[in-house]
């Protein structure tokens, strides 16, 4: 199966590498992207495609749903927290975008798998970070794609709050150097939405907090 890769690395070495080598060779000695991408490690999606960007564009930060954790120092390991401290912090990157998606097996197995799943499973904890949005769903309607749209686009906006909890994200945020989107991708149809539910956002906030 890793000739199909290697047979793609053959074609971008003789046309796009040797096409665009001052540039890529530019971007070897320093990087400055003009975004930092949070979105899914979904195979269906591929941010450059979608936006039709070039290297160096985008610095992109993937996860299982596409999820920013709280800000904390306790436990071991943090590759999020820590990839977006090195792009706001080191590289000063200007904007950030949390890009949810449709179909997201993730926020599909926090609606109809939490009771299935192993409490301590590394999915399990991890989906815990957006466990409110899960109220969001109708019992009754499941089978509806509209409501796992509904709390796909709920839990970026549940991301877009907890970066505003990183200190060095809100004083930047504050002082105008940085902004903040969030948006959601249909694969299907091609859609993107902008995701501005503040109220939404703010119950789901004030619902997590009283429990």
């Amino acid at each position: 199966m890793s000739e199909k890769l290697l047979e793609g690395y053959k074609r971008f070495k003789a046309g796009y590498y040797a096409q665009n080598k001052d540039k890529i060779r530019e971007l070897a000695q320093d990087q400055k992207p003009s975004y930092v991408l949070i979105t899914c490690c979904d195979a269906r999606l591929e941010p450059s495609l979608i936006f039709d960007t070039e290297p160096g564009d985008l610095f992109v930060i993937r996860n299982v749903a596409n999820l920013v954790p709280p800000y904390e120092k306790e436990g071991a390991y943090h590759g999020t927290s820590a990839a977006l401290q090195f792009a706001i912090t080191v590289l000063e990157v200007p904007e950030i975008i949390v890009l949810g998606h449709s179909r997201c097996g993730g926020i599909r197995s926090l609606v109809m798998d939490q009771d299935k799943m192993e409490k301590d499973s590394f999915i399990s904890r991890w989906m815990s970070i957006v466990a409110p949005v899960a109220k969001l769903a109708d019992p009754d309607r499941l089978t509806d794609p509209a409501t796992f749209t509904h709390c796909e686009q709920a839990a970026v906006g549940y991301s877009l709050c907890n970066l505003m909890t990183y200190p060095w994200i809100a004083s930047r945020v504050d002082s105008g150097a940085l902004k903040m989107n969030g948006w959601h991708y249909n694969i299907y149809s091609g859609a993107l939405k902008k995701v501005h539910d503040q109220d939404t956002i703010s119950t789901i906030v004030e619902e997590s907090e009283s429990d």
